[in-house]
């Protein structure tokens, strides 16, 4: 019997025992449920990599290697041989190898590829991390591996793109996929699917503010795109269930140099593996 096909529209959803341990925390008090909060927001989930991307995982060359400025270390993949190069940045709960099939057309097209596993994500050990922490890796690697003339990001990863340009990472274009946008309405997502009043999330900003001093908005892909000027393809799914397409807009509307690519029922992961969508990317990478 054939396996039913996952809706790539549907959102996945928190287990329920989460959402129940998050408003006994609540009722208990807000310092203790914000910190449950926290603690849930920052903890990947570290899926077993599936068969489609055991090839990229068996070809390419991974290394491990030390990131001072956040004092981790994550797993990189170099697939290919190409000088040319293009960093493939996943996004949260995501693999270093997520972006294979993209990963094998630009091989075909004469480019080489690195990923990576951020912390705690995939090879790479700990147990939570946050965006800092991508960007961190990002222009950690473009010091051991770089130059790159693309960057291709997808969810957070393409948040991470954005803000590692505005910090300094030098390319020629970039692509981010399914893009989040503003750090407060995340956080407000995030504990509306917890089951939490909207106050929480507003708590969770400020908890994050005080522990990693930094301003949580400064982050927002929307305030990095209005500081970018290089070709950055923006490519969004209308039918995302975890990140809104109004996402991929508003940071489209911000950029000097943007495009926009929407694409129907392909979700939040599908779209990875589109050929439209990896023609579409081609074609941008290729454009003088």
């Amino acid at each position: 019997m054939a396996k039913k096909a996952i809706n790539p529209t549907k959102s996945l959803k928190i287990p329920k025992i989460i959402i129940i341990s998050a408003k006994i925390c609540a009722f208990i008090s807000t310092k203790l449920v914000t910190k449950f909060a926290a603690k849930i927001f920052t903890t990947p989930i570290k899926h077993k990599v599936p068969k489609r991307e055991l090839e990229m995982d068996a070809k390419s060359i991974q290394e491990l290697i030390f990131v001072p400025s956040i004092d981790k270390s994550i797993v990189t993949y170099s697939y290919g041989q190409s000088q040319r190069k293009v960093l493939l940045v996943h996004g949260w709960s995501g693999r270093g190898t997520q972006l294979f099939k993209i990963a094998d057309e630009l091989l075909a097209q004469g480019y080489s590829t690195v990923s990576f596993d951020a912390p705690a994500h995939g090879k790479s050990k700990g147990t939570t991390t946050i965006m800092s922490e991508f960007i961190a890796s990002i222009l950690e690697i473009e010091k051991q591996f770089g130059p790159f003339e693309i960057a291709i990001g997808h969810s957070l990863g393409g948040m991470s793109v954005l803000n590692a340009i505005k910090d300094g990472f030098k390319i020629e274009k970039a692509v981010v996929i399914g893009s989040g946008d503003i750090i407060q309405d995340i956080l407000d997502e995030f504990t509306s699917k917890l089951g939490l009043q909207k106050e929480i999330s507003n708590h969770l900003k400020d908890a994050f503010e005080s522990k990693y001093q930094v301003i949580m908005d400064d982050f927002s892909a929307y305030r990095a795109a209005q500081k970018i000027n290089i070709p950055v393809l923006v490519i969004h799914d209308n039918d995302d269930p975890e990140v809104s397409v109004k996402a991929g807009k508003h940071i489209y509307e911000n950029l000097k140099n943007g495009s926009l690519f929407l694409t129907d029922g392909l979700g939040h992961r599908k779209i990875l593996g589109n050929q439209n969508v990896i023609r579409k990317i081609l074609e941008f990478i290729k454009i003088n």
